[in-house]
C-alpha cells in the first residue's frame, strides 16, 4: 500500500485531531502541521481541501472567513460539537485496529 493510499484512510481522523488540539486553523496550517508532527506525512491540497469539505458537509467542522495578520482573508476551519464526538469514535476506532494490526504482526 503507497504511503498516500495509508494517509487518505486516516487524514479525516487527523485532521480533526488537529483542530481539536489547535483551534480554528486554515487548511495550509492544518496540513504543516500534519507533516511538522509527524516527519513523514505530506498532505497535498488535492487531498486536504476535499476533505475539509467534506468534513464540513457531514457537519464536524465549521469555516468561516478570517482575516490574517498578513491583512490576508483565509477560511479557517473549527470543530463542532459534532466533530468532537466523531473525533473520539475515530481515536477509539484506530487503537482498536492499530492494536489488532500489532497482534496479528507479532504472531503471523
Amino acid at each position: 500500500m503507497a504511503k498516500t493510499d495509508a494517509l487518505q484512510g486516516s487524514l479525516p481522523l487527523l485532521i480533526l485531531k488537529i483542530i481539536e488540539r489547535r483551534g480554528p486553523l486554515h487548511g495550509y496550517g492544518i496540513s504543516a502541521r500534519i507533516e511538522a508532527v509527524s516527519g513523514l506525512l505530506r498532505v497535498e491540497e488535492g487531498s486536504l481541501y476535499p476533505a475539509l469539505h467534506r468534513l464540513e458537509e457531514s457537519g464536524w467542522v465549521r469555516a468561516r472567513w478570517k482575516t490574517t495578520e498578513n491583512n490576508r482573508r483565509a477560511r479557517v476551519y473549527e470543530l463542532t460539537a459534532l466533530g468532537r464526538k466523531e473525533l473520539q469514535t475515530q481515536e477509539r476506532r484506530w487503537v482498536s485496529i492499530t492494536a489488532a494490526i500489532s497482534q496479528v504482526l507479532k504472531e503471523a
